[in-house]
């Protein structure tokens, strides 16, 4: 069996502490991208309001009756065709 070179380990604990370091790196990166993206959503959001407020939009029409020629029966609006000459 050979014996590890006292090199080979220090290499691999160099190589771990690289791997700590890029990892509380990109821990630092997400979490200064999750910032500014709360910050840049917390500004639209109140950008939206302001303008709601200011002109609030326009309140939905509502339908009365029903729409034209809904309610007809099929033998209606067949009769309806055959008299206009519609043959089929």
């Amino acid at each position: 069996m050979e014996k590890p070179n006292k090199y080979d380990a220090g290499a691999q604990q160099l190589a771990k502490l690289h791997r700590a370091n890029d990892a509380k790196k990109a821990a630092s990166d997400y979490e200064a991208a999750a910032v500014a993206l709360r910050a840049k959503t917390e500004k639209l959001k109140a950008l939206r309001l302001a303008r709601d407020a200011a002109a609030p939009p326009p309140a939905p029409t509502k339908r009365r009756g029903k729409a034209k020629g809904g309610s007809g029966r099929l033998s209606d609006w067949l009769d309806g065709q055959a008299k206009e000459g519609r043959n089929g």
